[in-house]
């Protein structure tokens, strides 16, 4: 200990900051390599009890994945309104329905009664502005909720946009995507079932997604579910794994132009995301934190591309095409009783206290290591998430 303490000692009588922070450098160095091969060792063997403490258990068997599936879709109900009640009867046997649309306008409008939202970040390009709160619902996965306006763009292309999935992987905007099916769809509706195939980091195994996708049109805003369904009839794999808990939806709404003459030529984008990985929730937070922006900022070049080839007379994808059959929606319809007497919640976005950081400053020597790593080693969301959950195993338990 003393030997260690004169180490220390000898680091911090450095003439220069810049000097104690080499010599500490140095120190760390062993650490990170140590951390680095020891991952690479241990994702290659990856033992059964591995999979469990990283919260990757291995798939259940065919009964028992069954009983999980009915599980899931409890779990991925959504609650229902007078006007769900009153659903007009094409909406029945759809994946997707009208208490999914008034689910989400309660999202949009702030009244979903949940918790506050956490602002997480604000970032401007100079066509395109982006900030995300986060919120921690209990007995559920953390929530994203975001916003991003892009400039001199129209809802109806930013809605094909989105819905592109053969674009999604032409264009290698959406790089994590690499296979999509159609399973199910209503030409009436536009809803569909797919079946997506997401690539995660190599040391996960890649995620399987059964999803019900619908949009519906209010004048020139366009609310678009997206949302996993259980369907027992596909069957599961070993590899990639099934992601059971899957929201993703968007409202798409024509905004003011920054450029300040009043025009309503931006397109806003408000997007609310949660899904159950299978990663240890803590580290996917730590890991979206760092990831979020690098992902987002590929969305705009992907987004002038599209422009760029509809202005050129490029056929619609039967994706893109699917999304012009959309349920037209009355305004008015979307204002119940319960929206005209209950006061908007007051889920303004909050910041989080930041923890004192005297007496850990050997948390702050580690976790520092960490991000030293995770920015040299890889640039990828999970992989950046597990190296900064290692470390913070190492320091000691986190907040849950």
């Amino acid at each position: 200990m003393s030997a260690l303490l004169d180490l220390l000692m000898g680091v911090f009588r450095q003439p220069t900051l810049g000097g104690v922070a080499l010599e500490l450098a140095s120190l760390a160095a062993p650490l990170w390599l140590a951390a680095l091969v020891g991952l690479l060792i241990g994702w290659a063997w990856r033992p059964r009890w591995a999979l469990v403490v990283v919260g990757e258990a291995p798939p259940p068997p065919r009964a028992a994945a069954e009983d999980s599936c009915r599980k899931n879709e409890l779990v991925a109900v959504v609650p229902r309104t007078a006007m769900a009640a009153a659903a007009p009867e094409e909406d029945e046997g759809l994946a997707v329905d009208t208490g999914d649309l008034m689910h989400l306008r309660r999202l949009v409008e702030e009244k979903d009664g949940g918790p506050a939202w956490i602002h997480m970040m604000d970032k401007t390009l100079p066509t395109m502005r982006y900030q995300a709160w986060r919120r921690d619902p209990e007995g559920g996965p953390p929530q994203y909720r975001s916003s991003t306006i892009f400039e001199d763009a129209s809802p109806e292309v930013v809605r094909d946009f989105f819905w592109d999935d053969e674009f999604r992987i032409k264009n290698t905007w959406d790089d994590m995507l690499l296979q999509h099916d159609t399973l199910e769809e209503c030409t009436k509706t536009g809803t569909m079932v797919l079946r997506w195939v997401r690539k995660f980091p190599f040391f996960c195994s890649d995620r399987e997604y059964i999803i019900g996708r619908r949009i519906w049109a209010s004048g020139k805003t366009y609310y678009c579910v997206t949302k996993g369904v259980p369907r027992p009839s596909v069957p599961r794999c070993n590899k990639p794994r099934r992601v059971d808990v899957y929201y993703s939806s968007w409202c798409i709404r024509p905004v003011e132009s920054r450029n300040g003459d009043g025009s309503m030529t931006a397109c806003e984008v408000l997007l609310f995301h949660h899904e159950e990985m299978g990663i240890p929730r803590e580290i996917a937070k730590l890991g979206v934190r760092q990831g979020m922006w690098g992902c987002v900022k590929r969305i705009e070049p992907g987004l002038r591309a599209y422009q760029i080839a509809r202005t050129a007379g490029e056929p619609l994808s039967k994706c893109a095409a699917m999304a012009h059959v959309n349920t037209k929606v009355d305004p008015d319809e979307l204002i119940t009783a319960e929206d005209k007497t209950e006061a908007s919640s007051t889920n303004n976005a909050e910041a989080e206290k930041p923890k004192h950081w005297t007496g850990n400053i050997p948390k702050v020597i580690l976790v520092g290591g960490a991000v030293a790593l995770a920015c040299t080693f890889d640039h990828g969301l999970l992989t950046k998430a597990l190296i900064f959950g290692t470390a913070r195993r190492f320091a000691g338990p986190g907040r849950r």
